[in-house]
């Protein structure tokens, strides 16, 4: 098939991710996959598809090459998208990689995105569930995956006794992190390193959002936490298997990839409940998981602080469960969907 991909930017992120690993494995496999981008589209993945790039900052239905399906992501991409499938450029099918309307601006606009087209996929039971209550619609369910750089190399207790408490904080710049609850991170790490002193908390950030957010460089010259840089996946992954705890604050996810990310290196996972991290998070299982209200995030640090054995089970069957999240079995159930979505033309 013929498979335009309208994305805004391909900077480094979960959403970001996703795009870009499926776009990649489906050119793999013989499709012939476009990616669309606006002017000042940003692109930090190595990508194995056809790039191109529109002449304005704002993409026009004008944009689009003929193809079979257009699949459109953000909301902003949704209207002109479906405008390029009017005029008879494959027909459109959103990807939702989250649900905008209730924690990004203009949700008046993001909110009838979804009402445009019918044919929709989403990551998780939850995501599904919230877009069928709205919008009586329900999308097919494409699941986040992991690729082969992120595994357990078995870096822990080289250093002796040292424990490392990790967590990743992205740009709060611009008002797309809220759903992070950073400030409440910071508190909830600040708690662990008072009672732990011990305790090594290093801070995950990506390289350019570290260089252009003032507030993240002023954790550098804090003294609480070390700042880590990772400027790919395996500096990332290398990052994760220094963790012996890794810590998620998030509130709202249709994914949540770093919790994934991080047990699959071997790390034991603290997590505050986002939705979409139902998806492979079972409490007391393979992680410990609150809800926000109940401001248990430190506590339940500083439980797997204090018991080596019961951290190390966690952080053993978090590795093992994540296991069956491959970005291979991600695209072969795109792929399927993807087909009887079109065999059936829309209808």
């Amino acid at each position: 098939m013929r498979l335009t991909f309208p994305i805004l930017t391909l900077s480094r992120g979960g959403a970001q991710r996703m795009l870009a690993e499926l776009a990649n494995r489906l050119a793999e496999i013989g499709h012939e996959v476009v990616v669309l981008l606006p002017s000042h589209g940003i692109v930090e993945y190595e990508m194995k598809c056809p790039i191109i790039t529109a002449p304005a900052t704002v993409l026009t239905e004008d944009d689009f090459p003929y193809g079979d399906v257009i699949i459109s992501n953000y909301y902003t991409t949704v209207p002109v998208a479906q405008r390029a499938s009017e005029q008879g450029k494959g027909l459109h099918i959103r990807l939702a990689l989250c649900y905008e309307p209730t924690f990004l601006p203009d949700n008046n606009l993001s909110f009838a995105s979804y009402n445009i087209t019918r044919n929709l996929f989403v990551l998780s039971r939850w995501q599904q569930e919230i877009v069928r209550i709205n919008h009586g619609i329900k999308g097919r369910i494409v699941p986040i995956g992991l690729n082969p750089d992120f595994s357990n190399t078995h870096l822990r207790g080289r250093g002796g006794n040292k424990i490392v408490v990790s967590a990743i904080m992205r740009r709060p710049e611009g008002g797309f992190s809220g759903h992070r609850e950073q400030d409440y991170l910071l508190q909830q790490l600040d708690i662990v390193k008072q009672r732990h002193p011990e305790v090594e908390i290093y801070i995950i950030t990506p390289p350019a959002e570290f260089a252009s957010s003032e507030t993240l460089q002023e954790l550098l010259g804090d003294g609480r936490f070390q700042i880590r840089t990772p400027g790919n996946d395996s500096e990332l992954s290398y990052h994760y298997n220094e963790s012996d705890i890794f810590v998620s604050s998030s509130t709202y996810d249709t994914g949540s990839l770093p919790g994934l990310e991080a047990m699959r290196c071997g790390a034991a996972l603290v997590t505050v409940y986002s939705g979409g991290n139902l998806e492979y998070c079972v409490h007391g299982h393979n992680c410990l998981m609150s809800y926000r209200y109940e401001n248990r995030l430190a506590d339940d640090v500083s439980v797997l602080v204090n018991n080596k054995e019961f951290r190390e089970r966690l952080a053993a069957r978090g590795e093992l469960d994540s296991q069956r999240f491959t970005w291979e079995r991600s695209m072969q159930i795109f792929q399927t969907e993807l087909f009887e979505l079109v065999s059936k033309q829309g209808v």
